[in-house]
């Protein structure tokens, strides 16, 4: 009896043991997850397709793969060949492990080559979906095959949509219509000629009055004002691009790309650079992100009629985040309590006059707090919400800050004029400039041009942040013309005018960098 007991002890033990052991293996492990595998995809008959998707926690984990319900395969991946009918199967994965399973399921949809219209296409060129006038299909179109993630297909639900792809292959756009389908095989090849991905022409540039006017770039006499685009051109243009100034409030330039940049889903587009920079010696506690931000608000046009001009064209505004409100600004409070001018005016109108004089009346006096202003009274301006003031001219620019090559005495401009981004915040750095003045340019969260350093992702547009006049969404399949005009009219103490400098522009997708948009 004694002996029997002892044995089942044993066994008791052992068993425990095992099952500890079981446990003990399984610490850590997760269930699997599949990722990269779409739920539909379209090939043409007798075409091979693999499937390699990504499975997270896949470590210890057993793939199953099923085609219409009979098993096909155990390998991590699985290679579909396309029978010569057209046929729609029904492809299934599954991955498990002993913490759990994951299964994915997609639709294959084979087509014949002798059913499907094809088109041939370049890249960064839109191109719409129709045969010699003739609308293809009805219904809601859809890519669903595509040589690359880097395409627009906009109007899909319009009889003519377009399409344009910034990678050469092949792609397949499907429309369904009460049961029916029309596919479309888009050829898509590079396209002949170099392009280039940074600005390839200056349209048109008209600053306003500013410290850095008739200076980036420089007025010499007799200029005009197709001389001053030309010379705005030679800066802007290409990779090893200079800043120009765009002066005060309203100061614009107009570039132009030498095709059209792709508005691709998801990701942001294009990036026009500026100086803008981060405060290095802020010493408010907690601050905002904040510096030089001299936000330049940013319009876009698409070339419809394709004569490499934006005459036609439809201008439309991206949508920064200030361009409605401020309050979802991180600095708007501290905005409120300094006594800064929050509010966003979308109808804004203003008229700078040519100035009277030049030269200072007396010199600034060294323990003056204002010494750096050599003219108070310097350039008038008005506005269309009653407003008549001036800008003052500074010790450190001596030159006319009236564009000189203008001659009308007065410049009006419109536009967006957004909240006042600037606060002194000597308070919390004294000692600095020894008068407690250390002004910071607070930067707006997204959507402009110099309001975030260059390698911040923030600096880069997406082209979907696009709006029309009412502020209501457009579709885009990509833009050919940008414009950028400076959208604060404030004055920052010795530093000057808030002036939006522009310098050198990218095409995103053409330059191989993928910035995801910003999701809200």
């Amino acid at each position: 009896m004694r002996k029997q007991y002892s044995f089942l002890l044993l066994a008791l033990t052992l068993l425990l043991s095992a099952c500890s052991s079981e446990d003990e293996s399984m610490e850590g492990i997760l269930p699997p997850t599949i990722a990269g595998l779409e739920s539909e995809y379209t090939l043409l008959a007798g075409e091979k397709l693999t499937f390699a998707p990504t499975v997270e926690n896949g470590e210890h984990a057993t793939c199953l793969w099923t085609l219409d319900g009979a098993e096909v395969s155990r390998e991590a991946t699985y290679t579909f060949l396309a029978g010569n009918e057209a046929y729609t199967h029904t492809l299934s994965l599954q991955v498990s492990n002993e913490a759990g399973k994951d299964e994915k399921t997609a639709r294959l949809n084979v087509i014949s080559q002798g059913s499907t219209v094809t088109l041939e296409a370049q890249t960064y060129t839109v191109v719409p979906i129709e045969l010699n006038g003739t609308p293809l299909g009805g219904g809601t179109w859809k890519v669903t095959s595509a040589a690359s993630d880097l395409y627009r297909l906009t109007g899909a639900d319009t009889d003519i949509p377009s399409f344009i792809a910034a990678r050469e292959g092949r792609y397949i756009l499907t429309a369904e219509n009460e049961g029916s389908k029309t596919h479309v095989l888009v050829n898509v090849k590079e396209r002949s000629g170099k392009l280039t991905s940074n600005i390839a022409s200056v349209l048109d540039y008209m600053p306003a009055p500013g410290q850095f006017v008739n200076v980036l770039p420089e007025y010499e006499e007799g200029d005009t004002h197709e001389d001053m685009v030309r010379k705005a051109g030679e800066w802007l243009v290409g990779d090893e691009a200079y800043a120009i100034t765009l002066g005060g409030w309203g100061g614009y330039v107009v570039v132009g790309f030498d095709h059209t940049i792709p508005n691709v889903a998801g990701l942001r587009d294009f990036r026009i650079n500026g100086n803008a920079f981060d405060a290095a010696d802020n010493g408010r506690p907690d601050a905002p992100k904040g510096g030089s931000c001299e936000p330049g608000i940013v319009m876009v046009a698409y070339d419809r009629n394709k004569n490499g001009r934006p005459d036609e064209d439809e201008w439309y505004e991206i949508a920064g985040s200030g361009n409605f409100t401020t309050k979802t600004e991180a600095w708007y409070s501290i905005a409120v309590e300094n006594g800064n001018d929050t509010d966003v005016f979308r109808d804004y109108e203003m008229t700078y006059y040519r100035p009277t004089r030049e030269e200072p009346e007396e010199s600034a006096e060294p323990d003056n707090p204002l010494a750096y202003i050599t003219i108070k009274d310097y350039i008038r301006w008005t506005d269309n919400r009653g407003n008549n003031e001036y800008k003052v001219k500074n010790v450190y620019h001596t030159q006319t800050y009236y564009p000189a090559w203008v001659d009308e005495n007065q410049l009006t401009f419109h536009g967006i004029r957004l909240a006042n981004n600037a606060i002194n915040e000597g308070k919390f750095n004294p000692g600095i400039n020894s008068g407690s003045v250390y002004f910071v340019l607070y930067s707006f969260r997204y959507g402009y041009v110099d309001n975030s350093s260059n390698v911040d992702d923030n600096s880069a547009i997406d082209i979907d942040w696009a709006v029309d006049r009412e502020g209501n969404p457009v579709e885009l399949p990509g833009v050919d013309f940008i414009k950028v005009y400076n959208g604060v009219n404030q004055e920052n103490g010795w530093l000057g005018e808030c002036s939006t400098e522009v310098e050198r522009g990218e095409d995103l997708h053409m330059q191989g960098k993928r910035i995801p948009t910003l999701e809200e």
